[in-house]
């Protein structure tokens, strides 16, 4: 899955906390085109990451449901982490948006190892 999929993912959970999510919701909350945010809804729901109703509600799809929340996981734990070494809130996320993309799995687990051992 691309940087971008995982994003549209996220901010699809995020939002879906909130109520139901339609594309509107999505192109509000990430400041993208109508025809952007269509295209890749249509290229998740063909990947079998998120369903879309016949009202336009989109739902995660438990494979969705895993990127996303695996992806919004590093996101909280990386911006926590620059946060605590002293990096401003906003620095803090816009870092650990460009992070959760790329850091391996190895990788992170020794820092969230190492956060909950040293930082907690």
């Amino acid at each position: 899955m691309q940087e971008s999929g995982e994003m549209y993912l996220e901010t699809i959970l995020i939002l879906s906390q909130k109520g139901g999510v339609r594309s509107i919701d999505v192109c509000e909350e990430m400041g993208y085109s109508k025809p952007s945010v269509s295209r890749a809804v249509g290229i998740l729901k063909s990947g079998g990451y998120i369903s879309v109703d016949r009202d336009g509600y989109i739902t995660l799809t438990d494979e969705g449901r895993y990127v996303a929340e695996r992806t919004y996981e590093r996101h909280k734990v990386l911006t926590s982490f620059f946060e605590k070494i002293g990096v401003s809130p906003k620095n803090a996320s816009e870092d650990a948006c460009k992070i959760e993309h790329d850091i391996s799995d190895e990788s992170f687990n020794a820092l969230k190892k190492y956060i909950a051992e040293k930082l907690q």
